[in-house]
């Protein structure tokens, strides 16, 4: 994306992983849902390493439904279905 003229794409992409800004949560917990909810993006994660949490939130009828998974939670992702991860394993690399 560095190299496009704009953030804006054609087409929104099927997965957004934010991580949260130890200074600023709020923008990634709040305003870029409103974002992101503009584009209809079927699927974005919020990663939270403060709270050692992962936010799934997916596109369902104009809305994002979400789930948070913690610890050795499994990840349960509706894009990404074979999908074989957990909190745990993501915050320890």
């Amino acid at each position: 994306m560095r190299n496009l003229p704009s953030a804006i794409l054609e087409e929104p992409p099927i997965l957004v992983v934010e991580i949260v800004s130890p200074g600023n949560p709020e923008d990634d917990y709040r305003y870029k849902r409103s974002e992101y909810a503009a584009l209809q993006i079927p699927e974005y994660w919020i990663v939270d390493p403060t709270e050692s949490k992962i936010t799934v939130l997916e596109w369902i009828d104009g809305l994002y439904e979400f789930r948070e998974f913690k610890e050795s939670e499994k990840l349960e992702s509706p894009t990404f279905e074979s999908l074989n991860l957990t909190v745990d394993r993501i915050f320890s690399v």
